[in-house]
């Protein structure tokens, strides 16, 4: 984050004649990508070309004066985006008209996963120490993480999946069962499902087949495995249902994972994890660089999953995501875990305080 950050300003200080910027505002808050289109504004006055490439559909229609939509690599569309709705630029991306999923937050039911003074030391001054971070996730309830990339929110995936164990056994909880120092195949045993913010390498391996990369974590749960050897006529059924319930294209399950695109990978990982029917998910940056369509898909199905009963906790940078999906939103900042906030009592500006690390009361 911080060295996107630099990244901008370097840029802005050369006085470009062509500025060509990818997503710069993920790593911003609301108030800095504010700022950041004053600037954008004046620099487009006094002459300079800029070329703005996003899948936030409001920050287009706020800059932009001319849109060009791609589609699988092909451009498909031009328009005036201050001309179109959100919907229908969408809608131009993925071809199809969007359905919104329509859900009503219920009442939530008993902790399914708890966190409790969960803290870690930084390895490096590339990474960032979290303290005392306490939290709960109800049955029912999708609960968001909010904040900007490099506050510890990688770091705090890491310890809650597994990859990096806690100090304390207690500081974690899945359906009661301490867990803080259990491996990630302990805490998938005890009902946990986990989609990580890097698909490739942490949530499938690139070079093994849709088939191979379903065994990965639902070996366990769906008998996939006989003694030592993959059961490869179960996991050629799991894979298949993966594809088709959650609409993954692709040109055969014998393919490499690393062959599908983003959106395809992602709605796969989401599938193969939702389809265990867990009692926990863990899902950080969830719909991280997918379309349109895709991230509909994926709102979906955590909204269907929480209607079914699973504890569902998101860490994400969109906070319109955050917003639509969750029940309560909490926010990183430094290592620090601000108190949740009921999303009803929310808005994008006092959340992007709180990214900004305002103190609650100030926010």
């Amino acid at each position: 984050g911080e060295r996107q950050r630099v990244e901008i300003v370097r840029c802005l200080l050369q006085s470009p004649k062509l500025l060509i910027m990818d997503e710069p505002t993920s790593v911003l808050t609301p108030q800095e990508a504010d700022n950041l289109f004053k600037v954008l504004n004046q620099l487009a006055d006094e002459g300079c070309a800029i070329l703005y490439i996003s899948h936030k559909l409001e920050e287009i229609k706020e800059l932009c004066h001319h849109a060009t939509i791609l589609r699988h690599g092909k451009v498909v569309a031009e328009c005036d985006p201050t001309k179109e709705s959100t919907r229908s630029l969408a809608e131009m991306m993925i071809g199809k008209s969007l359905n919104p999923p329509t859900y009503e937050l219920k009442s939530t039911g008993e902790t399914k996963f708890m966190v409790r003074n969960l803290s870690r030391t930084a390895e490096d001054e590339r990474s960032i120490s979290l303290k005392n971070i306490s939290f709960d996730v109800r049955e029912g309830e999708i609960f968001g993480i909010a904040g900007v990339a490099g506050n510890g929110q990688t770091e705090l995936m890491e310890m809650l999946a597994g990859e990096v164990l806690a100090d304390d056994n207690a500081a974690i909880s899945i359906n009661g069962v301490e867990c803080g120092q259990r491996s990630i195949r302990e805490r998938r045993e005890l009902g946990a499902a986990i989609v990580p913010e890097e698909r490739l390498g942490h949530g499938a391996v690139g070079s093994m087949s849709l088939i191979e990369n379903v065994f990965l974590s639902g070996h366990q749960r769906f008998n996939l495995a006989n003694k030592l050897w993959m059961n490869y006529s179960n996991a050629r059924t799991f894979a298949q249902k993966t594809c088709d319930d959650f609409d993954v294209r692709h040109a055969g399950i014998h393919v490499d994972a690393g062959s599908l695109s983003g959106g395809n990978l992602q709605k796969f990982l989401i599938g193969r994890e939702i389809l265990q029917e867990p009692l926990v998910m863990l899902a950080s940056q969830p719909t991280w660089g997918v379309d349109a369509g895709s991230q509909l898909a994926i709102h979906r199905a955590l909204l269907d999953l929480a209607a079914n009963g699973t504890a569902v906790l998101v860490i994400s940078q969109d906070l319109d995501e955050l917003l639509e999906l969750c029940n309560r939103i909490a926010v990183m900042f430094a290592g620090s875990l601000s108190e949740p906030y009921p999303v009803s009592s929310l808005t994008a500006e006092k959340i992007g305080l709180l990214m900004g690390g305002a103190h609650p009361e100030a926010a």
